[in-house]
């Protein structure tokens, strides 16, 4: 941890389901206009970090530790009454989730899904001026005709371009912290490195801290300056981005790399796998 400075500062965060602890004790701090990613395999606690940071996580999940936000309004986020986490959730903290398709609502237009997220924070705008404000956040994540398509339903528009409008619902508020939750899975590679390409841009643009989940390393390397590798519910390593990858220190984090093919991969060999956690 880094101190004082952080935007966002985790400290012995614990994530229990029940009987089962998802999440044991693990700190992280992500600075202000800085890019973290949050890799790990698929169970290990990263998305329920991301829930427990945003106060979505379900009824029946209990949590220890401290998440301090030292925003606008600083505060613990797990000890924040439900009103005070609307006031920072979708205003200072955003989040762009893994899947659009199921994110949207397939019965109301993209242009006044977008523009109800500028609503939510913004009681005092009319129509009109929230109309204006959307078409702009979807014109800076490159919709094409966005006045012209406010109209349009998510089934109208391809996989990367609902992932795009996503984007703009998050960022319509100009939040201090985006959370991306493996926001490229389910695009294919060419899409993929649009969406990669367009988080970076804006993140410079915007001076925004991000907090970049996935469970590919490469894909991370991308748009991370640091990265925290996540193994059953713990952070194993972690370390700036450009060292981790050349030269991993843990075992499973070496075992993440090897398992991606590249050009050089042996096609008569199986795929390296990732070693079961103990």
């Amino acid at each position: 941890m880094k101190g004082m400075s952080a935007l966002l500062e985790i400290r012995d965060l614990h994530i229990s389901f029940g009987a089962t602890e998802a999440v044991h004790g693990i700190s992280l701090d992500i600075d202000e206009g800085e890019a973290l990613g949050l890799v790990g395999e698929s169970g290990s606690g990263k998305s329920a970090t991301a829930l427990a940071t945003m106060g979505l996580l379900p009824t029946t999940a209990r949590t220890q530790g401290q998440i301090l936000w030292r925003g606008e309004e600083p505060a613990d986020l797990l000890r924040l009454s439900p009103s005070g986490l609307r006031r920072i959730r979708g205003r200072q903290i955003a989040m762009v989730f893994q899947e659009p398709m199921t994110a949207l609502n397939p019965v109301i237009s993209i242009g006044r899904q977008v523009a109800e997220c500028a609503a939510a924070h913004a009681p005092a705008l009319t129509r009109r001026e929230a109309k204006r404000k959307a078409i702009a956040a979807l014109e800076s994540v490159a919709i094409p005709s966005p006045a012209e398509r406010f109209g349009d339903y998510p089934h109208q528009f391809s996989g990367g371009q609902r992932q795009r409008i996503l984007i703009a619902m998050a960022l319509i508020n100009r939040p201090r912290l985006l959370i991306a939750d493996e926001p490229t899975t389910a695009l294919d590679v060419t899409v993929q490195a649009q969406i990669l390409a367009l988080l970076a841009e804006l993140q410079r643009a915007y001076g925004l801290a991000m907090l970049f989940i996935s469970h590919d390393l490469a894909v991370v390397g991308q748009v991370a300056s640091r990265v925290a590798v996540m193994r059953a519910g713990l952070i194993v390593e972690s370390g700036p981005c450009s060292s981790l990858l050349s030269a991993p220190q843990h075992e499973y984090t070496r075992g993440l790399l090897a398992a991606v093919p590249t050009l050089r991969t042996d096609r008569a060999q199986p795929l390296a796998v990732v070693a079961a956690a103990n």
